[in-house]
């Protein structure tokens, strides 16, 4: 099985149900408090259950060629799954999973207006579109944090990257709310299911050898501190020196804005958790998260690259973040890290965190290049140098930042 990447900004593949109660009746939306959460949030959108008998599950074939906007797109979340597999439609009492596909219907434009598809173009969509996307649980402190629904009834895409979901709580500057969808079935293979999951399409999940291929992790204070960012312009200064950057996502919500920068950059290979099956690592356990980990480690040395950028999402608070970087397979395989921040405060913090953890700092970047006093107060609050992306973009100075990598086994 080969290995995927991005080029030309196209993505390519690389090569037990329970039962629920089915919506009765129309949701009523409940409002958005002050503090951004939602006011009796599993009730948004409230599901009425039937006081009747359950109802009788249904199969239809599903013809993606038709729709109300035409062809039926699938998203980003769902870029592995072969669309020749997507044939019939399952309707019914279903309690659907993280990572299974969903026939869904945009009934209300909110935050998301475009869905991110397989080769990272962002389609416009419009009230009465069909789309094919795939529930999880989504984290995302800026947006939304939202669950997998326990039925079919009306719910939310809350990523652009194609996530079903029910918002519980969300940002106050998310002023119009999430987009509202009506899931019509989950999609299947076969007319007799099972639904199709993302599970099934997923690399093998393998064992990285002995460590040496240098590995560099790309950690922030929180979301949108930079992290992606620095990393693109890490594998740009890198692969200007003639280096060949292998690059992989670990944690986070399945998109492809983040891969597809990286790739512009110059990485390859570039992969990410949805190539190991999940749509979102939020609420996934430790042990599968750090199976994740390892595996993107194990796929990308046998691409024989000459070092590795592993990014983890969010801050360092993050539940799922703060335990695989505090976990001893993290800093078995990790040889140094690169810090975003936002400002000299949360830099300070970090490096802190990561320090009593064992961890090397190769230096600081992200949103704090913007402001030079704050840069400075970083620097001298932890000794770590502050490096601007053109700095990291520089192949001199990049290689000068490697050099100081010292593997402890090759």
């Amino acid at each position: 099985m080969a290995l995927g990447t991005l080029n030309n900004r196209q993505l390519v593949s690389i090569d037990s149900l329970d039962h629920g109660a089915r919506a009765a009746a129309e949701p009523e939306r409940s409002p958005v408090l002050p503090n951004g959460e939602i006011a009796n949030p599993h009730s948004v959108p409230s599901v009425r259950r039937s006081s009747g008998l359950a109802h009788r599950a249904k199969t239809e074939p599903l013809d993606l060629a038709r729709s109300p906007g035409g062809p039926v797109p699938n998203a980003y979340s769902t870029r592995r799954v072969p669309r020749e597999e997507m044939r019939w439609l399952l309707d019914g009492d279903y309690q659907p999973r993280a990572g299974d596909l969903v026939l869904a219907r945009i009934e209300a434009l909110g935050h998301h207006t475009r869905l991110q598809l397989p080769n990272g173009r962002r389609r416009q969509l419009f009230e009465g579109d069909d789309v094919i996307v795939a529930y999880a649980d989504r984290y995302a402190p800026q947006q939304f944090e939202a669950h997998v629904p326990a039925n079919l009834g009306r719910c939310h895409l809350v990523a652009g990257g194609g996530v079903a979901s029910q918002v519980l709580s969300q940002h106050q500057r998310i002023r119009r709310g999430a987009t509202l969808i009506r899931p019509l079935g989950l999609i299947a293979a076969d007319r007799h299911g099972p639904q199709l999951n993302t599970r099934d399409f997923a690399l093998p999940r393998i064992e990285p050898r002995r460590r040496d291929i240098p590995i560099v992790a790309v950690l922030g204070t929180a979301m949108d501190s930079g992290k992606t960012t620095t990393a693109a312009f890490f594998a740009r200064g890198l692969s200007r020196y003639g280096m060949r950057v292998g690059y992989a996502k670990v944690t986070g919500t399945g998109a492809s804005g983040d891969p597809t920068l990286v790739v512009d950059a110059g990485a390859d290979p570039v992969l990410d958790f949805t190539d190991i099956g999940l749509v979102s690592t939020y609420r996934v356990g430790e042990r599968e998260i750090e199976e994740v980990f390892l595996s993107l480690i194990a796929h990308l040395q046998q691409a024989n690259v000459d070092v590795i950028l592993l990014e983890v999402a969010d801050g360092l608070f993050q539940q799922e973040t703060a335990a695989l970087v505090g976990s001893p397979r993290f800093s078995d395989f990790t040889d140094a890290v690169l810090f975003a921040a936002g400002d000299a405060m949360g830099a300070a913090a970090g490096v802190t965190w990561l320090r009593e953890r064992g961890h090397r700092l190769l230096g600081l970047a992200g949103t704090l290049e913007a402001a030079p006093l704050q840069a400075r107060e970083a620097e001298a609050a932890t000794g770590v140098p502050v490096f601007r992306r053109s700095e990291l973009g520089d192949p001199h100075t990049a290689a000068r930042v490697f050099a100081q990598i010292r593997p402890s086994r090759r």
